[in-house]
């Protein structure tokens, strides 16, 4: 095993790994993170999740709560590379944290239970992955724990993720008395001894010669299939050699097109050091992936990643420390130096660059410059948020930031006493700063202060961010789902006169709208049917921004509204009086009175809920999920379980975790995801 003990910094790209740890809540990231940062010499003791020593679950509330909440990235060396590694949540709630690290990765490490395989969350961050055209290796962990199989878990893999999974590996031993692994490709077994922090050596035990040789073949034979060098070294010799097998499988995993499947126990510390050389194996370094995309003044430039070209950066995280503000970033191209000036492109305002921090999670050491393809921290921005491009002044590049999904959930908070509002002003305003998935309103009606997230855990954790940080008495009052209002049935020909005289230069608009029902996942759309030039293009386009501004507020409750068409049929002009802001208003006030002529109707966020129980719970679940409106949508038997998945009103879900806790014993889970909006019942308030 290819230890290294004295981590050096190389800033040869080609060494450089920027990887994600992937996974359900639960799977093991974490301890992987440990274990890696142990194995790599970058800590001296290893953390425990169980025990609230571990150096990326740093946060007071992770580690009273044993999972991850916060994206950490941290920093170690293995065999001469640098491997950037971000600990990225499992929790659904936390999806976005995910999405926002997915961002600036150009690998990841997929990590699955032994025992369960491919679970709801694991299926929902391999899904991201793909969007995001991430390459990734995959682990089976915890396969010392009873009814641990690698095989049964693979074929979750196939079947769930529909992936291609190459097996590199054979266990030695099952459940309690796996103590190593079988390297396939060369042939050799690898064994953790009891108390060994470090593999031995050792021949392929007699008694899975055989095996590991059925399974090197079925190795070949489907890398054969895949890589056409492999294929005409097969054809020619009926056989593979580790050389090309190792060359092969780096091009399937960062074309996508197969995934290399390794195993282990993390908890034991058994199977660390081969995913380290497969993650410098097989991974990506900045120099693989594709060159970055940004844009200025409307064109669409390249930059590759090297040092010497203008700087273009990505801001993915910002944090609050006691010591100052500060802000993770990846690095696309060019050189950032302590002291320099940086142009935060979206904002226009030019940033100080104070202090480059190499992150090892809570601890950080300093640099003086950082290249492309680094992820370091920097002290000093002022302003710059999650998701700012960060470039050379004299080269603007705007990048794109990571989409952020809207809040479904909301709470009232307020400050217990009246000379805590203040503060707890400015403690939200970090928090969302921090967290752009969270969001600060006020309600227009009960002037309540409201801040909404992805799910009631992430509120939870931000409330009690708020109390920790802050040392503030918060009240919280029960969450609020979003609303929205949409067009059930439209009207047509609304003629909207907007005429003002009052001195000086007056205001004329004249407009004809048709509103239609629109799909509700379509949102909102306009068109102009106006012919003979009746209203200019630049006022159509004033209209369409007046009916943009009105769909704030729908008549029923003030909610947003959604699914509608707009089109403007007609209008009329006048030659000094006729104006853009005119016509805006003019689209506004239209549309604001067409929507009260419209038969409007609520909808309700809903959510697809997955709940696995054990099959003697199975009916009292089902009843309960019908008596939360839930439509349930399937139910299979898998392992003594049975999964359901349902569509449920996000209102109905407040409280479930307790309710299915009972119901099961404590021996239910259930993770959601957003599934869009649906027509509330009783309430389709028409007008």
């Amino acid at each position: 095993m290819r230890a290294n003990p004295h981590p050096h910094h190389t800033d040869q790209l080609n060494d450089v790994r920027n990887l994600g740890i992937l996974a359900h809540v639960d799977a093991g990231k974490t301890t992987i993170t440990e274990r890696i940062l142990y194995v790599t010499g970058a800590t001296y003791k290893r953390g425990e999740v169980h025990e609230g020593t571990t150096v990326t679950d740093f946060d007071s509330q992770e580690r009273d709560r044993g999972i991850t909440i916060f994206a950490a990235a941290v920093s170690c060396a293995w065999d001469g590379h640098r491997i950037n590694l971000i600990d990225t949540p499992g929790h659904v709630d936390f999806s976005d944290e995910v999405e926002r690290s997915l961002r600036v990765l150009d690998g990841a490490v997929a990590v699955f239970d032994g025992v369960a395989g491919v679970e709801p969350q694991s299926e929902s961050v391999w899904r991201r992955a793909d969007r995001y055209g991430v390459p990734r290796i995959a682990f089976v962990n915890k396969l010392d724990r009873a009814g641990a199989d690698l095989d049964t878990a693979v074929e979750s893999i196939r079947e769930r993720l529909h992936g291609s999974p190459l097996v590199v590996q054979l266990p030695i031993g099952r459940e309690d008395g796996f103590v190593g692994v079988v390297d396939l490709l060369r042939m050799r077994a690898l064994v953790w001894a009891e108390g060994q922090d470090r593999a031995e050596e050792v021949p392929v035990p007699d008694d899975l010669r055989d095996e590991a040789r059925r399974r090197r073949r079925v190795l070949e034979e489907a890398v054969a299939e895949l890589h056409p060098v492999a294929f005409e070294e097969f054809f020619a010799q009926s056989a593979i050699s580790a050389a090309t097998l190792t060359t092969a499988l780096r091009d399937l995993t960062r074309t996508g097109e197969a995934v290399v499947v390794l195993c282990g126990s993390a908890y034991r510390n058994r199977g660390i050091e081969p995913l380290l050389d497969a993650v410098v194996s097989y991974l990506p370094s900045p120099l693989d992936v594709p060159t970055i995309i940004g844009t200025q003044d409307g064109a669409v430039f390249e930059r590759t990643a090297d040092p010497a070209t203008p700087l273009a950066a990505l801001v993915f995280k910002v944090s609050s420390t006691a010591t100052g503000r500060l802000a993770y970033l990846r690095i696309y191209s060019g050189t950032m130096r302590k002291g320099d000036t940086v142009l935060d492109v979206g904002a226009g305002r030019t940033e100080r660059v104070g202090r480059i921090l190499r992150v090892q999670a809570d601890r950080h050491a300093e640099v003086d410059r950082a290249v492309a393809g680094d992820i370091v921290a920097v002290i000093g921005l002022k302003s710059a948020r999650t998701g700012a491009t960060l470039s050379a002044p004299e080269a603007p590049l705007l990048l794109e930031p990571p989409t952020t999904a809207d809040p479904v959930v909301s709470v009232a908070v307020e400050a217990r006493r009246s000379a805590g509002s203040d503060r707890l002003a400015t403690a939200l305003a970090r928090l969302v700063e921090e967290d752009p998935s969270l969001a600060v309103r006020t309600d227009a009606e009960t002037g309540q202060t409201l801040l909404s997230g992805m799910g009631e855990l992430h509120l939870e954790v931000a409330v009690e961010k708020i109390r920790r940080d802050h040392g503030l008495d918060v009240a919280v009052g029960r969450p609020q789902v979003a609303l929205r209002e949409t067009v059930v049935r439209g009207v047509s020909g609304l003629l909207y006169r907007h005429v003002k005289q009052d001195g000086g230069a007056g205001q004329f608009a004249h407009v004809v709208l048709d509103v239609e029902p629109l799909d509700v996942a379509t949102g909102f759309a306009f068109r102009s049917a106006v012919v003979g030039g009746r209203v200019p293009r630049e006022y159509v386009r004033a209209v369409e921004a007046g009916c943009r501004d009105a769909l704030a507020e729908g008549p029923l409750g003030g909610h947003p509204v959604t699914g509608l068409r707009v089109t403007l049929t007609d209008g009329a002009t006048h030659s000094k009086d006729s104006s853009e802001p005119a016509f805006r208003t003019a689209g506004r006030l239209a549309l604001r009175e067409a929507l009260r002529a419209c038969r409007m109707a609520l909808l309700e966020p809903v959510v697809e809920v997955e709940v696995t129980v054990p099959e003697d719970a199975a009916g009292g679940v089902l009843g309960d999920l019908a008596a939360r409106r839930g439509r349930i949508s399937d139910t299979t038997a898998r392992a003594g379980a049975v999964v359901i998945t349902a569509t449920v009103p996000l209102a109905e879900v407040f409280g479930y975790a307790t309710r299915l806790r009972s119901r099961t014993q404590g021996r239910g889970t259930f993770t959601t995801r957003p599934a869009g909006y649906a027509l509330a019942p009783d309430e389709q308030l028409s007008r």
